[in-house]
């Protein structure tokens, strides 16, 4: 029944949405994913189950949640939530844009559940919520680094298929708790700031790269947005990542490039287009110099396949 109520509410935009994990009905949580171009305005608010709350991650697209006298503003590179009660929530995506969002979906007897004990230290809209003091509540702030690579994380979990179920509750409760509590302020010595400073912009750009893939920002572009000069960045991320920025947009590419070879749905040209290349030959001597062969002999390439699918499960293992 779940499932039919999602695909009913997203009939609109039909495969731009897809469920990553959990049912609402049986497990109180649901994790779902949204990517689609609006041709006209997106009725959101139909897709909301009544007396829950909902994380929502939102990397591109414009969208609105109302409860008739407040509005929360989703932009891009933006989070929050929203709670709703036995009256619907109104909520729009805007037309002629696309959107990229991720959210997830808790029933109020979940939440209940994991925050038990831990009511005083909850963000005040969602606390008074709980108690039944607000018929609806919402708040959204700025994603940080680390949520946008949760974000891409989400999409493609970096773990076995068999592992995924407990992967995705690791990370729905991770969520949960950055987004329904209220952020205590902390200090911190100015070399720690500038060590997390730095991480975070590291984070951002690779974050920013991912969803930009087949037309990545240029190095001012990725400066003025993550807070830097272009030659800082550029010597930062070196450092922290021991590749150069081209470097690690070339190994997405070709990453990407490798799984749309092995789904089997794209061919070589195909493939090369939808990574960003206009130039085939460009695009076979990348393939090859990073993967090991020519794109149009790599699915069958069983030592390579394995050794790909490796790299994938475990990024950190070289």
């Amino acid at each position: 029944m779940a499932a039919v109520y999602e695909n009913n509410a997203w009939a609109q935009v039909k495969e731009g949405w897809r469920q990553l994990y959990g049912s609402f009905a049986r497990q109180g949580v649901s994790v779902e994913n949204h990517e689609f171009r609006a041709a006209a305005a997106v009725d959101w608010g139909r897709s909301f189950h009544r007396d829950s709350v909902e994380l929502c991650l939102n990397l591109r697209g414009n969208g609105t949640v109302r409860d008739g006298r407040t509005e929360a503003r989703y932009a891009p590179h933006t989070v929050g939530f929203y709670c709703n009660t036995k009256s619907d929530l109104k909520a729009q995506r805007a037309a002629g844009e696309t959107h990229s969002f991720i959210t997830v979906e808790f029933s109020r007897g979940y939440v209940e559940s994991q925050v038990e004990s831990m009511e005083d230290a909850l963000h005040p809209a969602l606390r008074r919520w709980l108690s039944g003091r607000a018929g609806s509540a919402a708040d959204v702030g700025v994603m940080s680094p680390g949520q946008e690579v949760t974000f891409q994380a989400l999409r493609q979990p970096p773990v076995p298929v068999a592992a995924r179920k407990l992967w995705y509750q690791g990370k729905t409760l991770e969520l949960l708790s950055q987004v329904l509590f209220e952020p205590v302020p902390r200090e911190e010595f100015f070399c720690q700031r500038q060590k997390r400073v730095a991480r975070e912009r590291v984070e951002r750009t690779t974050a920013i790269l991912r969803s930009h893939l087949a037309d990545p920002p240029d190095i001012e572009a990725l400066g003025a947005q993550v807070g830097c000069s272009p030659f800082y960045l550029s010597r930062l991320f070196s450092k922290d990542m021991g590749m150069t920025i081209p470097q690690y947009v070339r190994q997405l590419r070709m990453e990407r490039a490798a799984e749309l070879l092995l789904a089997g749905r794209h061919n070589v040209t195909e493939t090369a287009m939808e990574v960003g290349y206009s130039s085939l030959s460009h695009f076979s001597k990348a393939f090859c110099t990073t993967i090991g062969c020519c794109p149009a002999l790599f699915p069958s390439a069983r030592a390579l396949v394995e050794k790909f699918q490796a790299r994938k499960m475990n990024p950190t293992a070289g």
